[in-house]
């Protein structure tokens, strides 16, 4: 392909890359000098989880390995011991070496979904930033000001309202524009939360007398419930290791309103399908419940077999659309003749986190035995029969004496 031709795939669905007129030139040196570009994704392995969100910039981090450049995945097992203040109004926990270290392989494991491993050279940070002497990190802590470091939002806010910043966390945004001098990165991807980090980089490679790295922003996507960042915290979510059934279920939660949002970064449909949808909802020629589920067959088939999620929407219609028992559902055995607490069997069956949130879905009436709703959250259950318990939407569990 001719440099014109990568720049256009590489920038679609990039929110910014900065400056577009140097990605072009470094990828035109890249053509002339028969050498790959050196792309550089920094892996946070204080959160190991991967879900649809995190691929998003992995998918752009295939595009480049496609187009013949390098990937470079930077598991952050020595900054992680600082904590990533982005995006937080309070100090982050740090973590122990041992655990960046196990927490890193779990990140490469899940990202082998999208990306080619044989191609993708996977690097420590701790390889670089734990030799550096006393004297090297003030040297480094001399190329930016502080003046700079409080321009980024999350340090602003949490200075103007007097709240705690540890002089460490200072260091975050420096330690990683180490990584960049270290590697010699041209192209650096991040999320649009990871901005002022990326920034940084660029400059803190000029002082050190390196060629600044290219940033490359993406977009971040909302979760489930539509409204804030996808996050395992806030269980809106959907994992890529998650099983294609409980992945379905997930993507059918999505607010009408984020439908051609999910096409776009989660199914990563071109723009010619991106219109059909549009102008499927605008003419409301379809019931947007039937475009979710194409939605959701497209992104399960990218990290399983097509038959999965096929299968999955199956599952999703015979249980849901016609109110039938899953096929497959967790079972519970207990004594016959017993008696036991609705939020016990609730709670110790993974089906509620404790028992408060046990007696509210309760008594909002999300919970029903065989079909029928309760809202007593003291109703005790006698076991001498096999019970359907369902709770929400998507889980059941199966009860039966023994």
């Amino acid at each position: 392909m001719t440099a014109k031709e990568q720049f256009k795939i590489l920038i679609e669905r990039a929110v910014e890359v900065i400056p577009e007129d140097e990605f072009l030139a470094k990828i035109e040196k890249s053509i002339a000098t028969k050498k790959p570009l050196k792309v550089k994704l920094g892996c946070d392995p204080s959160r190991p989880d991967l879900h649809i969100g995190h691929a998003v910039v992995l998918h752009k981090l295939r595009e480049f390995q496609d187009l013949g450049h390098e990937a470079i995945l930077v598991v952050g097992d020595f900054t992680a011991m600082i904590g990533d203040p982005s995006g937080t109004n309070s100090t982050r926990p740090q973590l122990t070496f041992e655990q960046t270290r196990e927490n890193g392989l779990t990140y490469f494991e899940q990202a082998a979904k999208i990306l080619d491993t044989a191609k993708t050279r996977i690097v420590y940070n701790s390889e670089w930033l734990g030799k550096m002497s006393f004297a090297e990190v003030i040297r480094l802590s001399a190329s930016y000001t502080v003046a700079r470091i409080l321009e980024r939002d999350d340090f602003s806010k949490r200075f103007a309202s007097e709240q705690p910043i540890s002089v460490h966390e200072f260091l975050y945004p420096l330690a990683q524009a180490m990584d960049s001098v270290a590697l010699k990165a041209d192209v650096e991807l991040g999320g649009t939360d990871q901005k002022f980090n990326l920034l940084v980089g660029r400059d803190v490679q000029r002082e050190y007398g390196i060629e600044p790295q290219v940033i490359m922003t993406m977009p971040l996507i909302e979760g489930t419930d539509g409204e804030r960042k996808m996050s395992k915290s806030y269980d809106n979510y959907v994992g890529l290791t998650q099983a294609p059934v409980e992945m379905f279920g997930r993507l059918m939660s999505v607010p009408d309103s984020m439908i051609v949002k999910y096409y776009q970064l989660a199914a990563f449909a071109d723009s010619a399908l991106l219109e059909e949808v549009r102008r499927k909802l605008d003419s409301g020629e379809i019931n947007p419940m039937d475009l979710k589920k194409d939605m959701a067959v497209r992104v399960i088939s990218l990290y399983h077999p097509r038959e999965a999620a096929i299968s999955a929407r199956e599952e999703f219609e015979r249980v849901f659309s016609k109110g039938e028992e899953p096929e497959d559902m967790p079972t519970a055995k207990y004594n016959a003749g017993t008696k036991i607490w609705i939020v016990e069997i609730l709670r110790e069956n993974g089906l509620v986190k404790t028992g408060g949130e046990a007696r509210r879905l309760i008594t909002q009436g999300a919970v029903s035995i065989d079909g029928e709703k309760i809202d007593d959250d003291k109703l005790e259950i006698s076991i001498d029969k096999r019970i359907v318990i369902k709770v929400g939407k998507r889980r059941f569990l199966e009860v039966i004496p023994r």
